[in-house]
Parts: C-alpha cells; sequence; structure tokens
C-alpha cells in the first residue's frame, strides 16, 4: 500500500543517512512552518516526536516556529508536550465566528485560545532543560508601523504585496523579523545576516511569552496588530509567516562539517514556501536558487498525495474550511478531529522509518 508519508532530505543528510540511519541525537533543530488549521495533521507526529523519540536522547535542541508553528513548539516545550499538544488541538478546533468577524472579535478569541494553552504552563515553556524555543514575528514598516486605520494597513499590505512580486528583497522596506527566543541559545547561523530583511533578536520571558505567541499568528487585516512585546523593539507586529511562512533559513550554516546537526522538519506540505506571498510564486521554494545550499543538512516529513485522498475533502484542513462549514461549526469541528485521528498513521509510517531507514523511499530536496 502507498505510505502516508514522502520524506524528502538534503545531500549532506542523505549520505549521513546512508552510513548512521537517523538517530534523536542527530537532530539539532526542528523549523515549524506557518499555515493555521494545516498544523493539526502533525499532532500525533508531534506527540511521538516529542513524547518519546527525542527524550531518548536528550540534548539541547532549537525549536523556531511561526503562526501555529511557534504554538506547536511552544507545546512540545511544555514538561508534558503529549497533553500540551493535545490541549493545544481541542482549542484550535473549538474556535468559532460569526459570519464577517471583527478583526478585534478574532483576536479576542486567539488571546483566549492562547490564555487556556499556556496559562500555568510559562515557566516550564521558557525554562525547557533541553529545548531552545525561538518565536518568529515581523514588525511592519512604513505605512505598517503603527497603521492608524484599517485603510492604512491595507494598503501597507498592497505595497508589500507588489514589492514581493517584483523582488522578495523589497519587501525588507515594509517588514522586518523578530525572533522572540530562550536567551541560552547563541542561534549564530541565524545571527550572521543571511537575506535583506533586518532581524531583531530578544529575549523571551515569561512576561512576554503569550504576546509573542498572539503577535506570530496575527493574521494581516483578520485580526488587530500587536503593538507591544515587552523587552522586543516597540511598533506594530504582524504574523511570523508572513516573512517565514516555511522556514527558509540557512541550516546549512549548523554543519560544518560536524555531527549531530541535522534538522528534521515534520511538514504538512512537501515544499518550502519561504513567504506567505510567495505561495503563488512556484519559482519561490528552497532548494532552489543560489540559497539550495540552505537545506543540505535537513530532512523533511510529510503527508503523502495517498494520504490527503483519504482525508475529508481530499485535504487538509485550512482556513477556507471556516467559509466552507460557515456556521456549522459542530461539523467542522468533527471533520478537524477526523483529521488528528488519522495523524497517527503518520506517526506509525515515520517511527517504522526510523526503526528500518529504507533510503529508496527518500526523495531529493536539492540534489
Amino acid at each position: 500500500m502507498p505510505s502516508p508519508i514522502q520524506i524528502f532530505a538534503g545531500k549532506t543528510a542523505y549520505r549521513h543517512m546512508q552510513q548512521h540511519g537517523l538517530q534523536a541525537a542527530d537532530i539539532a533543530v526542528i523549523p515549524a512552518a506557518a499555515g493555521g488549521p494545516k498544523g493539526l495533521i502533525l499532532q500525533a507526529l508531534d506527540q511521538w516526536l516529542f513524547g518519546e523519540w527525542l527524550p531518548s536522547s536528550p540534548r539541547e535542541r532549537t525549536l523556531i516556529g511561526a503562526s501555529i508553528g511557534a504554538w506547536r513548539m511552544a507545546a512540545a516545550s511544555c514538561a508534558d508536550p503529549v497533553a500540551a499538544f493535545e490541549r493545544l488541538g481541542n482549542l484550535y478546533c473549538e474556535q468559532r465566528y460569526p459570519v464577517k468577524p471583527s478583526a478585534a472579535y478574532v483576536t479576542e478569541v486567539i488571546q483566549n485560545l492562547l490564555q487556556a494553552f499556556i496559562q500555568g504552563h510559562e515557566h516550564e515553556i521558557v525554562h525547557q532543560p533541553q529545548h531552545r524555543l525561538q518565536i518568529l514575528a515581523n514588525r511592519g514598516r512604513g505605512l505598517l508601523d503603527m497603521p492608524s486605520s484599517a485603510n492604512q494597513a491595507r494598503l501597507g499590505f498592497a505595497q508589500a504585496a507588489v514589492s514581493n512580486l517584483i523582488s522578495r528583497s523589497r519587501m525588507a522596506k515594509h517588514m522586518e523579523r523578530v525572533i522572540i527566543g530562550d536567551a541560552r541559545d547563541p542561534l549564530f547561523w541565524l545571527k550572521a545576516r543571511f537575506d535583506a530583511f533586518d532581524t531583531h533578536f530578544s529575549p523571551l520571558t515569561e512576561s512576554n511569552l503569550a504576546p509573542s505567541l498572539l503577535a506570530s499568528g496575527t493574521l494581516p487585516l483578520v485580526m488587530q496588530a500587536v503593538s507591544h512585546i515587552p523587552q522586543a523593539p516597540a511598533g506594530s507586529y504582524w504574523d511570523g509567516g508572513m516573512i517565514d511562512y516555511h522556514l527558509d533559513l540557512p541550516y546549512s550554516r549548523l554543519a560544518g562539517g560536524k555531527e549531530g546537526a541535522l534538522v528534521l522538519y515534520p511538514h504538512f506540505s512537501h515544499q518550502i514556501i519561504p513567504g506567505w506571498l510567495d505561495k503563488a510564486l512556484t519559482w519561490r521554494r528552497a532548494g532552489k536558487g543560489a540559497h539550495r545550499h540552505w537545506v543540505d543538512n535537513l530532512i523533511m516529513v510529510s503527508p503523502s498525495a495517498s494520504f490527503l485522498k483519504t482525508l475529508s475533502r481530499g485535504k487538509l484542513p485550512d482556513r477556507q474550511d471556516f467559509f466552507y462549514y460557515n456556521t456549522d461549526h459542530e461539523f467542522r469541528i468533527q471533520n478537524w478531529r477526523l483529521a488528528i485521528s488519522e495523524s497517527g498513521r503518520l506517526r506509525d509510517a515515520f517511527a517504522e522509518f526510523v526503526r528500518r531507514p529504507d533510503l529508496s523511499i527518500v526523495q531529493a530536496l536539492n540534489f
């Protein structure tokens, strides 16, 4: 039968697996993509990775995410990650909105979701013994820096979209990257400039965890911008996926010929799209162009096409479901929960690959 997963690897990671297989001790970084409800399909795999496999070889690991990816990595940083992923999944499924909710309404729902998710767990998330949580958010520039009205914000994002169409680097005039993260993590592979976006680094604390997670998931024009994150630069903060949708980052800087410098990427897609505005720009994908070497040491596992066909409506849960199901919340929630239950097939298939690696099923990311 067709496998429910597909596995991709960069050339360095592939050679490593040829010689050593795939060991938890070799995993140094876990990225987590933005993508809203799509992240639900990874729940069982996340629970196995952070509840069983990775703890079998404890070491410092960087967990870096944007939007729902940041929320997933916060769950991974809890003392009981299995329970935390279940809590996050339940809360996420239970979102309910009226027809055409206001930005204030959506913001309040998400604030309440995050409060229920992390309240009482702030200390264990921020001070996790091995994991080093890094949260990606975007700070607005120009018209997106403290916009005075919704119309100004719309114009600012329209300008950003046009700039991005011309060149991804031109969007740096409209947004900059802010990483709010564990100060114990040196992050040498990110702190040397690697793209056109200015990047600021701020320490993650118990007091700024909630606003940082909120900022990372603040959908432009759907939610209100986050205007203040303690210990971070002043300004208006928007969804981290605008710049770092699928986290096309310079992972190969980790390697430097060292062992134990692999990146494991549990992903819901078969491709890595740099920014949210790049979704329709098929020529902008990780593993192509001048930065193709960035994914040399990366291993990505994602649902296969055959698996997706077995899901409700033949696809992953996504934000369009809010419109498709409209106010039939119970039907949407039921189908999202069904998708979560099917995620166990992804977990089992990847666990089997770890036990008995079959490199004949591994596809090339960049070679």
